[in-house]
């Protein structure tokens, strides 16, 4: 069957074009990035026409994603189910029970956020006496900043370590499990989260997992959520973070790259070349955009009509996502959905043996 193309506009497409625009990207643009990092955004612009949505968490873009998170998916007295919550409620007495061989046991949050979506299970195997200590990594300074808040707030006695991190480009630094006391590597069992769906906001899915693969020991989970089903069936209707984070995305992308708002327009469609629902910035003019400063003097030239990937999400077919983690030498041991079948939650080990759990 033919995959159909879904396109959501937010202004109209036929404006006619004129002379060439230069858009320089502001001086926050630059403070908020290492060199290494703005190469790699110029490398994408360049090379795939994107610009990857883990570069937006950083410096406002922070506040944004807490923002939205607070106002559209946290409970709350009319919205009392959250999935990916009752997704970990649901699989709690697994975890907890498949780690009993370590008394105590370090929580590794990767993309940890806020910590909200964390909070409840936290909490519960903190009763059981189960922390050893809670690691919070992710690509923003900031974000880490809110997690620390929150969790001290939270869990005051349990230890918080927290480290910048881009999964997609390395593994967990190990020095982020030394034993304090004995300054030597602390074995226990590590719980290495991934939520937020956001396994499939990656460009490269199969680098993440094997950076996760690398970073884990025999005794320890992976554990991690996605949408399911089929890309190509999507309807064409925008809501949750296709609406609301791409809007904060897409106007911080304007602001920090210098792109006026009448010269381009938003598009959210189905990508068959990434099997991916995109949102997309088209630019209604030629435009150069002109990277100089940190001794880099780089000019990008986007054509008129051309689209930039500011944000995309992959959902997981099930056959597809195990046969992806298998190639990662990672074995799905248990999974389970929830109940409109929308969502997964998937454990994983190190490849072995063992029997694959489903519910």
């Amino acid at each position: 069957m033919a995959k159909k193309l879904q396109i959501n506009s937010q202004l109209p497409s036929n404006i006619p074009g004129s002379i060439a625009r230069t858009a320089k990207p502001s001086s926050e643009f630059y403070s908020l990035f290492s060199t290494e990092e703005v190469l790699a955004i110029i490398h994408g612009l360049e090379v795939k026409r994107e610009i990857p949505l883990k570069y937006s968490y950083k410096g406002r873009g922070a506040k944004s994603w807490d923002d939205f998170y607070l106002k559209y998916i946290i409970p709350k007295w009319y919205r009392t189910s959250n999935v990916e919550i009752d997704l970990l409620k649901n699989n709690f007495e697994y975890i907890n029970a498949n780690t009993q061989t370590d008394e105590k046991v370090n929580i590794v949050d990767v993309g940890a956020g806020n910590s909200y979506p964390i909070k409840k299970f936290i909490r519960r195997l903190n009763k059981l006496g189960r922390i050893n200590k809670y690691i919070a990594l992710d690509i923003s300074e900031e974000l880490l900043n809110l997690s620390r808040k929150n969790f001290s707030n939270w869990f005051p006695k349990i230890e918080f370590k927290s480290s910048t991190i881009d999964i997609e480009n390395s593994c967990i630094p190990k020095i982020l499990l030394e034993n304090q006391a004995t300054l030597g590597n602390d074995n226990r069992a590590k719980i290495i989260f991934h939520l937020g769906v956001t396994i499939g906001n990656h460009q490269n899915r199969a680098k993440v997992l094997k950076n996760f693969r690398d970073s884990m020991g025999k005794k320890d989970f992976l554990v991690f959520t996605n949408e399911t089903g089929s890309n190509s069936q999507w309807d064409g209707r925008v809501r949750g973070g296709c609406k609301y984070h791409v809007e904060e995305v897409y106007g911080w992308i304007q602001k920090k790259f210098g792109i006026r708002s009448e010269d381009c327009e938003l598009l959210r469609k189905y990508d068959l070349a990434t099997d991916s629902i995109v949102a997309n910035m088209k630019l209604h003019h030629n435009y150069t955009i002109n990277f100089n400063s940190m001794g880099i003097d780089k000019n990008i030239q986007i054509s008129e009509g051309e689209e930039i990937t500011i944000w995309r999400h992959h959902k997981s077919e099930i056959p597809k996502l195990m046969q992806e983690i298998e190639q990662a030498g990672l074995q799905l041991v248990h999974y389970n959905t929830d109940k409109h079948k929308s969502h997964i939650m998937v454990i994983c080990k190190i490849a072995n043996d063992e029997p694959l759990i489903a519910e």
